[in-house]
């Protein structure tokens, strides 16, 4: 049997999280012996200048035996980032997200859109 046969072995139970170009996918898959083991695949679809696109995957298998170290160590760092910097995004990307979504919505409400000009009354 192949390396790739070994690696295309039956999947079990899947779950998928889809994040913006991201995908996760978390399938539980069996041996040939019968155990059960995990893969983690993450898929990052890239655009080219044309339009046409690609995807990239990067995968982790992961073993029973691993389980409570990686969780452990999965928590733990999670918990360091929730802790340091909070719950909220504060990329660049996820600012231009929401600003476009706060204009979306204001647009749909009947509001008005766009920057404002400061006007002294004085003027008028």
């Amino acid at each position: 049997m192949g390396d790739k046969d070994i690696m295309d072995q039956e999947e079990i139970h899947s779950k998928v999280l889809r994040a913006g170009r991201r995908t996760y996918f978390f399938d539980v898959r069996s041996t040939k012996a019968g155990d059960y083991y995990l893969t983690i695949t993450e898929s990052k679809k890239f655009t080219h200048d044309d339009g046409s696109f690609h995807y990239k995957k990067h995968k982790i298998y992961l073993y029973k035996e691993d389980f409570t170290a990686f969780k452990e160590i999965m928590e733990e760092m999670m918990d360091y980032i929730i802790d340091e910097k909070g719950q909220e995004v504060i990329s660049e990307r996820h600012q231009k997200d929401f600003k476009k979504e706060e204009e979306n919505n204001a647009s749909e409400n009947g509001e008005a859109t766009g920057s404002f000009t400061d006007v002294d009354f004085d003027d008028i």
